[in-house]
């Protein structure tokens, strides 16, 4: 059975530098890597992940801890932390604890705890002072996405900033009766995201002098379902339409573009909607929107922790805990156009 020194005298590499591509990590180059890869397919050498964690104490495996999965941001997530991990060699538990207290309760008291993760990313999770510390309490990395967490490094966008820029873009081509379609109250235990998102739709309004008119602020699920049987009842009602309509997020701006459909609306000409998130969806609608490359921040944050792992630091211990605004894009397409005259 082939060994370590024979992949390396394959591949024509040192055995620790054959050792560190195998084991997935960072400093290593993409080339060496294809090299020892390629070498211990030829020879059938499988490492042994066992005897490397007794060596190291590394288990190979990063936990990800998310609200739901059904939903296109956290999947999106899910595939970047995914993708990431397994080009790196690692494994990955999925701890999917929905809106059951008692579920999310176990997460963090009983299966993080029994040290069996290298690492832990939090995807949208609002959590108490003590569930942070007990987080931290297992000394291993700990990553959030998609909002602050005290003592640990996250990755999040500008969600107000942003709802500003989609708001203003509409404000720029010239409505001045603009909608908002906003998240369900449930669904503000997510980093209060809907909270966020309306209250800088709210500002850019304010700021232009425009009135915000509440019979125009509807709220959806955050799905393509929900929100077009919402929207239906915003164009629905009285004489008087808006002539735009920011959506909280992809889904929703296309359940209203089809919802406009449904009345004879034209997108852009009579209907104009901008949404946020980067939805593959939205190219096939020609939606306005912002992409907020919610697979890119997955990747990031599963390259973070396998960098701190290579460096032995773990991360909220040490005053090393960072956190990133992720850059997101303006893309304009041709759900948007000057009012109608």
């Amino acid at each position: 059975m082939a060994g370590i020194k024979d992949v390396a005298d394959r591949a024509g590499l040192s055995i620790a530098t054959v050792s560190r591509a195998l084991s997935g990590k960072a400093n290593v180059s993409a080339k060496s890597r294809k090299l020892a890869k390629t070498a211990a397919a030829e020879l059938g050498f499988v490492p042994s992940y066992h005897a490397s964690s007794l060596a190291s104490g590394r288990n190979h495996n990063v936990g990800l801890v998310l609200p739901s999965v059904h939903r296109w941001y956290f999947s999106s997530v899910l595939e970047g932390v995914s993708a990431t991990l397994l080009d790196a060699g690692y494994d990955l538990t999925l701890y999917n604890v929905g809106d059951q207290a008692v579920r999310r309760e176990s997460v963090l008291n009983d299966f993080l705890l029994r040290k069996r993760l290298d690492a832990v990313i939090a995807v949208a999770l609002v959590l108490t002072d003590d569930e942070i510390q007990q987080l931290l309490a297992i000394h291993r990395p700990i990553v959030g996405i998609g909002g602050a967490l005290a003592g640990a490094s996250t990755i999040r966008i500008n969600d107000s900033g942003l709802s500003r820029m989609a708001t203003n873009h509409l404000i720029q081509l010239g409505h001045t009766r603009i909608a908002h379609l906003t998240g369900d109250p449930a669904l503000n235990q997510d980093f209060k995201l809907p909270g966020i998102r309306q209250a800088g739709f709210e500002a850019a309004m304010k700021d232009a002098g425009l009135s915000i008119r509440p019979e125009w602020q509807i709220s959806a699920d955050f799905t393509i379902q929900g929100a077009y049987a919402s929207a239906r009842r915003l164009l629905g009602m009285g004489t008087e339409r808006p002539t735009a309509v920011f959506a909280a997020s992809d889904e929703m701006a296309i359940g209203t573009i089809l919802a406009a459909r449904d009345f004879g609306l034209r997108v852009p000409h009579d209907l104009s909607v901008i949404g946020m998130d980067g939805h593959e969806l939205g190219e096939v609608f020609g939606l306005t929107t912002i992409n907020q490359d919610a697979r890119g921040q997955g990747a990031l944050a599963a390259r973070l922790l396998l960098e701190t792992l290579d460096a032995g630091t773990p991360a909220g211990n040490d005053g090393a805990a960072t956190d990133r605004e992720y850059p997101t894009e303006l893309v304009i397409r041709t759900s948007t156009a000057v009012p109608p005259a």
